[in-house]
């Protein structure tokens, strides 16, 4: 087997000891479910496809992002020490709330996501997807929107401290301020994130004036969208925005986040994707053939974030149809509602709606165009 073509599903039983909060909208168990899916039907074969445990992230990882201070404050907060200094680092909040073995499913789903990018630095594999990844809000010294440990920039340094160069693309419906503010500094992390507008959701932040500073001008890319936005105005905005990016970027490796949270229902987010557009972008992003680390992230609807996920990988694998013979999916996902496979119905908007979102993302393009494209030669 060619290692190059080999996909790598990453996960273990430890990632499914610890859950949030009922109250929480985040529910862990959406990876244990994807693998479930997975297997069902035949998309993780053991020989191209395979799954391998993680490493649980150690201290001294972590410490390659997070301040001691703060890992100190999270570890205490579980133990019942919440002091007014581990809540203003966002610890007991109802995004980012106290449970039993928060630190250690935090190290473990960082873990996965360092072991994916360390697989791929090695060869030992083409694709890795790690589902419990892709905390993108913490900080240094801040957990934020249901995130402690942000697991997508430890894997970004696996790269970067071999001197390769990295796009962090985020389809996450969420703003990744925490993976911005990481590198904003920095010329080795070509961040783009396609969101919905800060004007309606939290974080509030990752307008197109947001493009990076000092050394690393010109290599922070933010997409905001109007709420409403459909697939093929978000398919065109990735085309026309980011697509010429990455291409002059052109980068040794690519993170993608894949958080289901921009599609039509998801109860936290305001977008009208169906599972369609993330399809053809994560086949328009494979097509450059690099190595590619897949992180889950958002995604509150479980079943669609589930077909979602396994849809993506799908694509990822290098399915052609990304459906062959999967008329059947509705019936394996044990989806009353919906039983034509994997992919979603299409949504089309009103005319109205159509026409508002267009001319807003027209605009984000042209802003785009006209303050980064200048730095990448285009």
């Amino acid at each position: 087997m060619d290692p190059q073509r080999k996909s790598v599903f990453l996960h273990s039983l430890e990632l499914e000891k610890y859950s949030y909060p009922d109250s929480s909208p985040f529910k862990t168990q959406r990876a244990a479910l994807t693998r479930k899916t997975l297997l069902s039907m035949g998309l993780l074969d053991g020989i191209s496809r395979v799954e391998i445990p993680p490493h649980k992230a150690s201290r001294d990882e972590l410490e390659g992002f997070h301040t001691p201070a703060y890992l100190d404050a999270v570890q205490a907060a579980e133990r019942g020490d919440l002091t007014p200094v581990a809540f203003a680092m966002g610890l007991g909040t109802p995004d980012c709330p106290i449970f039993k073995g928060m630190y250690d499913y935090a190290c473990w789903a960082a873990g996965a996501s360092i072991t994916g990018a360390e697989l791929l630095l090695a060869g030992e594999a083409h694709v890795a997807f790690n589902p419990s990844g892709g905390f993108h809000h913490a900080q240094a010294a801040k957990a934020a929107g249901f995130c402690y440990i942000n697991d997508a920039v430890l894997a970004a340094l696996v790269f970067t401290k071999s001197a390769k160069r990295v796009l962090f693309l985020d389809l996450d419906v969420h703003h990744c301020d925490g993976v911005q503010a990481a590198f904003y500094n920095r010329y080795d992390v070509l961040t783009i994130s396609l969101h919905e507008s800060g004007n309606s959701l939290f974080p509030g932040t990752g307008f197109e004036d947001e493009i990076g500073a000092g050394p690393g001008e010109g290599f922070t890319v933010n997409i905001p969208l109007p709420a409403g936005t459909y697939d093929a105005a978000y398919v065109r905005a990735f085309k026309e925005a980011a697509l010429p990016l990455i291409r002059a970027y052109s980068p040794d490796f690519i993170i993608m986040e894949i958080g289901m949270d921009a599609l039509a229902g998801d109860p936290l987010a305001h977008l009208q994707l169906t599972n369609n557009a993330y399809a053809e972008v994560i086949g328009l992003v494979s097509d450059f053939g690099r190595p590619l680390l897949a992180l889950g992230g958002g995604g509150y609807n479980v079943e669609n974030t589930v077909r979602g996920w396994t849809l993506a990988w799908s694509v990822m694998c290098g399915d052609s149809a990304a459906d062959w013979a999967l008329a059947m999916g509705g019936v394996m996902l044990q989806n009353t509602e919906w039983f034509g496979g994997l992919r979603d119905r299409q949504v089309v908007p009103d005319t109205a709606a159509r026409i508002r979102i267009e001319e807003q993302i027209n605009a984000t393009v042209a802003r785009i165009r006209e303050r980064v494209f200048p730095y990448h030669g285009l």
